[in-house]
Parts: C-alpha cells; structure tokens; sequence
C-alpha cells in the first residue's frame, strides 16, 4: 500500500533524523569543549553526563520511537516485530534517563548541594516516572498476550495521548535545564553578554524544539498512519470483537498515534447500539 505524500514524509523524517543527530553532537561538544568533559567521580564531570544522556535517550531516541510505526518500509513487517522494536527503542531511552538522573544525584549529594528545589527537576522527575509506567503498563498491556482485548481497547487511546504529552514535556524540561545551567555556571563573562558558551547552548535548546516539532507533525499526520492489517480482529471497549477485511485496532507498546479518529467513532457507534438493542430485549421480556 503506497503512503500518501511519501516524499514530504520522507523530507520531514530526514529533517528529524538530522536534526536529531545534531542536537546529540551538540550535546557532546558542550560538554568536552566547554564543560571539560566526562567522568563519573561525583565532581562536574559526572554532571556532565545528565544533558547528554537526555539528549540523547530521552529526546533523539524516545523521538524514534514514537515514529517508528509510520516508516512504510516497516508495514510489511509483522505488528509484533514492530511492537517489540518499539518497546526496545522505549527501553534504551528510559535506561540513558535513569542514568544520567542517577549522574546529578551522584553529583549534588558528593558537593553537599541541595536536591529537587528547581521547578526542572519536579517536572523532570515526574517526565521519567511517568515514561517509565508508560513503558511497563505498554509492555503489560500491549506485547504481552495475556491482557483482554476490551482492557487493551480502552487503555489505548490513554497510552497514545499520554506518550504524546511525556514527549512534548520533556523538550520542554530540556529546554528548562539547559537555561538553568547556562545562569549558575556562566559568571564570567555573564550569560546576559552572549558569551560563546552561551550562543552555543542555545542553539542546542533550538535543536531540540525543533527535532520536537517536526516528530509532533509526523506522528500526528493521519495519512502517515500504519495501515489495518487484513483478516484481523477490530477491538471493542465492551469486550465484543467484530471481523474485517481492513483490518483491526493496532495494539500498541508506546508513544504511537497509530489509531484513527475514524475507529474511535466506530467504537461509541457500536457501544450505543449494544446498548438500544440490550434495552430492546429488556423491553420485550417485559
């Protein structure tokens, strides 16, 4: 099945790739040029390792993932291959975050400063709790076989939105932190006299709004989506299943979009019609 628009999709994913790419370079020469470097012995060095981790994990590769379903040379693949892929690229990118939340612990406790008094740590703390039950509720639910179908209908359309939302709230807690770190450690020169440092940084913070704004248009485009596999089973939120040759309700294990607005109605159009004809019955019973 050919994707409609597949050259724009094809530019806006390049886009995204390269601006991606860059944002983690970026990462990596603010730290070894400007920083001086990388280390895990409780000094500066080690902080260091928190913005490149979570440029890297929990904003190029969470990124990935949330598109990952929409590459059309993967609709061939069988949706279990690609759930696990997903999850996989999920996993990898809440690994990196506990690391480097580990790294700035690490750091603050050895120096005796103080621990979670910043607006961008309360909000990037709730960011990685919340991906990581979002990761463990979509592994539970969706790639694991067990969990009913009516369970996996009805918490769907919460796991796409709520991954949408971890998602845009971490580009903005990096971009928090980022400014944060650029006022207590730029004294001299100042970060108000534009200093090197500073410019370089914010470039940083503008590649990272940008590689964000372009997978938000990619993963909300509904030409993009997966399309239905045939001979599948379409999902109800009452637990009623119902034969298709288009296709079924994708069953998800992340940040996905993979499901219409088109399927959502049907889904409330065949909940109220169990409900006229269960009161029709009772009616005749009567």
């Amino acid at each position: 099945m050919a994707m409609e628009g597949y050259w724009r999709f094809l530019a806006l994913l390049g886009s995204a790739l390269l601006v991606g790419f860059l944002s983690v370079i970026f990462a990596l020469v603010w730290v070894l040029h400007y920083r001086e470097g990388l280390g895990w012995d409780g000094s500066a060095l080690e902080f260091n390792w928190h913005p490149v981790l979570m440029v890297t994990g929990f904003v190029f590769i969470q990124g990935i993932a949330i598109v990952v379903y929409r590459l059309p040379w993967t609709w061939k693949c069988s949706k279990l291959l690609m759930k696990s892929i997903h999850a996989g690229l999920n996993a990898v990118a809440a690994i990196l975050a506990i690391i480097s939340v580990v790294a700035v612990f690490e750091n603050h406790n050895v120096n005796n400063m103080a621990n979670m008094y910043s607006l961008h740590s309360w909000v990037g703390l709730i960011a990685v709790i919340c991906y990581l039950l979002q990761l463990l509720s979509g592994f539970s639910v969706f790639l694991l076989p067990w969990a009913p179908l009516s369970l996996r209908a009805f918490l769907m359309p919460i796991h796409v939105y709520s991954g949408i939302v971890i998602f845009g709230t971490v580009i903005a807690t990096a971009l928090m932190g980022l400014t944060e770190k650029l006022i207590f450690s730029l004294r001299d020169p100042a970060y108000s006299t534009f200093p090197p440092e500073g410019v370089f940084v914010n470039t940083l913070g503008l590649l990272i709004l940008v590689f964000g704004a372009l997978i938000f248009w990619i993963v909300t485009r509904p030409q993009w989506k997966r399309p239905k596999e045939p001979n599948s089973t379409i999902l109800h939120p009452n637990g009623g299943t119902e034969q298709g040759a288009r296709g079924s309700m994708p069953a998800y294990s992340g940040n996905n979009m993979d499901k219409s607005d088109s399927e959502l109605n049907n889904e409330v159009a065949a909940r109220k019609r169990n409900l006229a004809l269960d009161e029709a019955g009772q009616r005749s019973t009567m």
